[in-house]
């Protein structure tokens, strides 16, 4: 199966990168089957250009902003449906912008400075660009194995088994939200979730 298969196609590079906040976005909860990802999502590495990769101030997640010689490596998701769409654009919020970009698919991934990258395709994808304030970014980069070791816990429990207690607990007593609403008890989370019941009922109807 080809990356150019039916559905929308998308370029992930912060927490979506991910399988189980994926998977929790777009069926509204972590399975416990461990592979995550259903069948009909495809992922594959790739890197977009002309973009810079920064924390986000506060909070968990990073955020993408143009930059000429820039680049940031994430993944690259096809066979996304309609509904899924949708529902990335809620878990996304008012501080991004879904745009079309072009990146390139890599055949052999390096080191985190990109030394080893070996490019191949460029294809189209949708990802969400930073468009609130550049003040609420860091300089540095946002780091997603720091994101798995330490952040992980907050957004869909210890290795995704439904141990959403522990979330619960740990966001009720940050001082400060670090997934911007997306976390577990977030109200973010909670559309999510409301919609999803919503559809469900549509379809019973």
């Amino acid at each position: 199966m080809s990356v150019k298969d039916e559905g929308h196609s998308a370029f992930f590079y912060g927490t979506l990168m991910a399988p189980q906040v994926l998977h929790r976005v777009t069926h509204g909860s972590t399975p416990n089957d461990p592979k995550f990802v259903p069948d009909h999502i495809k992922v594959v590495p790739a890197i977009l250009h002309d973009y810079r990769r920064h924390r986000v101030k506060h909070a968990d997640y990073p955020a993408i902003v143009a930059v000429p010689t820039a680049s940031v490596r994430g993944t690259f998701v096809t066979g996304l449906r309609d509904a899924d769409i949708w529902r990335l654009d809620i878990f996304e919020g008012d501080e991004y912008v879904r745009k079309v970009i072009q990146v390139r698919l890599l055949t052999a991934v390096g080191d985190e400075t990109g030394q080893g990258n070996v490019e191949g395709d460029e294809v189209e994808a949708e990802t969400y660009v930073w468009k609130a304030s550049r003040n609420r970014l860091e300089d540095g980069e946002w780091d997603f194995a720091e994101f798995q070791r330490e952040k992980m816990r907050f957004w869909v429990g210890s290795e995704g088994q439904g141990e959403y207690e522990e979330v619960d607990e740990a966001v009720a007593e940050k001082q400060v939200d670090g997934t911007g609403g997306r976390g577990l008890n977030g109200h973010i989370t909670h559309a999510l979730k409301d919609e999803q019941t919503s559809e469900t009922l549509r379809n019973a109807a």
